[in-house]
This record gives structure tokens, sequence and C-alpha cells, in this order.
């Protein structure tokens, strides 16, 4: 499940959870209720989420599973790597109208800079990852502030994967859902704003 912008709980994130990740050889069926049950739903929204942080990583483009496939598999190599029990970022996400909220768990352990809002207009892309299934990737597209100089690396590509692994493969489905709606909310009100501008030069 990709989208496109045009009960298990630990009480601190760890990379030995990142051992069940491989399960891309499990089938998932649903029936007519879970299908209806997971459709994006515009008045569903806001909707939040516990996740763990496994990072970003430059993208090579604006969408697609080919520009978040590499860095998924970097970051989950990464995260990995730290060994057993090495905490991860604990945080809940917030999806809403206005974008994704990210925000520390009360639980969280480990800190990150990478918390506050992304704006809906700078996510272009969010899936379900095909081969981790519990994990949510998705695409920011940076824009450098007025009068802040970046360097010339960070200049030149503006794409960024942020990934993110949920408590089961359902919950990154859900999220992929509610971020869906999320998009739908922004092009409606896009539409509805051209309407009325339209509309004042008639």
């Amino acid at each position: 499940m990709s989208v496109r912008n045009t009960r298990r709980r630990s009480t601190s994130g760890s990379s030995s959870s990142l051992e069940d990740l491989d399960d891309h050889n499990s089938t998932i069926v649903r029936d007519d209720k879970d299908r209806k049950d997971l459709s994006p739903n515009l008045q569903n929204l806001p909707q939040d989420f516990l996740v763990k942080y496994l990072g970003k990583k430059d993208a090579r483009g604006l969408w697609g599973i080919k520009n978040t496939r590499k860095p998924v598999d970097d970051m989950v190599g990464m995260a990995r790597g730290l060994g057993p029990g090495a905490p991860l970022p604990y945080l809940q996400l917030s999806i809403s109208h206005r974008g994704v909220l990210v925000t520390p768990h009360k639980s969280n352990t480990c800190h990150t800079m990478d918390c506050g809002l992304y704006p809906i207009d700078t996510i272009s892309y969010g899936v379900q990852d095909l081969v981790y299934t519990r994990v949510f990737a998705m695409i920011i597209v940076r824009e450098t502030p007025e009068g802040r100089e970046e360097p010339s690396h960070d200049r030149s590509n503006p794409f960024q994967c942020r990934a993110f692994v949920c408590d089961s493969r359902q919950a990154a489905r859900r999220l992929t859902f509610a971020l869906a709606a999320a998009f739908k909310l922004f092009s409606k009100s896009l539409k509805s704003n051209q309407v009325t501008k339209s509309d004042r030069f008639a």
C-alpha cells in the first residue's frame, strides 16, 4: 500500500524488535470488513500512531517504492547493527489535514532532533514497505529556509526518506491510509480555494 500527494508496545524503542521485520513471505488475508475499516476516511482524522524511528536517508526521487527501497534497507541495516537492546527513538505520529506531527512519547529514552510538524504540502509520498511490512516510509521535500545556507550536498538533493517501525503490519497499513486521507483533504482544500478565487474574478 502506497500513497502519493497530487497490542504489544514496549516502553522504549529497541533494535531487538527488528528481528521479526522480515515477514515478506507472509500472506496478508483480509475480508471485506477489514478492507472497509482500512479504507481512507476523511472523518477519521487526526489519527495517532506509536512508532520507533529508524532515521532518515536521502531519496533519489519524489515518489515511488523504487525511491524508498534503498533508504529503508540501509536504515534497517544500521538499526540492526546497533546490537540487541539498543534503543531507538519511541515517537508518536499524529496524522491530520495539516500533515504529520512527530513528537516524542513520554516513555522515550532516545532523543532525536527530527520531531516537529511535517506540513502536508512537503510530503510527496508514503508507503508501507513491501519487504519490511511493519515499516512505514515517507518522502519529504526539504526546503532551505530563507537566509540559511545548507551544505552543497544537501542543496543538490531535496528528497529525504524517513522510516518508522509500527507495532504491526496492520498498523503500518492504517498509517498509510491515514496519510492518504490527509492527502485527499489537502487536495480538496486546494480545489476549494481555486473555486473561491475564480468566483472573486468572475
